[in-house]
C-alpha cells in the first residue's frame, strides 16, 4: 500500500480501484488528531480501511507522534487493535 502525506491537503491518502482514500489530520504540539476517513462510495472494505489506519500509525510511531482519534470509527480500531494504545496520549481513556 502507497500512502501520501499531503501536507496541504492535511491527509493520508491512498489509491484503490474505487478511487481515493483519505483520512484528515490536524496537528498540535507534538499530536496528531485523525478527524475524518473519506472513501469513495462504492468501497465497503473494511480490512482495507483497517490496514491504512496500521500504515498510518507506523507513520506516528516514526514521526514520534500521538494519536488523537476524534472520529469513532477510528476509536473503534483502536479498541480492536489495542497495541497502538500507546499511542494515545497520556489521559486519554477509551
Amino acid at each position: 500500500m502507497e500512502i501520501k502525506d499531503n501536507t496541504f491537503s492535511r491527509q493520508f491518502e491512498t489509491t484503490v480501484n474505487e478511487g481515493l482514500i483519505t483520512v484528515e489530520y490536524s496537528f498540535q504540539e507534538k499530536k496528531i488528531f485523525l478527524t475524518k476517513i473519506n472513501v469513495p462510495e462504492a468501497f465497503e472494505n473494511e480490512a482495507f480501511i483497517s490496514d491504512f489506519l496500521k500504515n498510518i500509525m507506523e507513520i506516528a510511531i516514526e514521526r514520534k507522534l500521538r494519536v488523537v482519534p476524534i472520529l469513532p470509527k477510528i476509536v473503534l480500531f483502536f479498541k480492536k487493535n489495542p497495541i497502538y494504545k500507546e499511542l494515545l496520549p497520556p489521559g486519554i481513556r477509551l
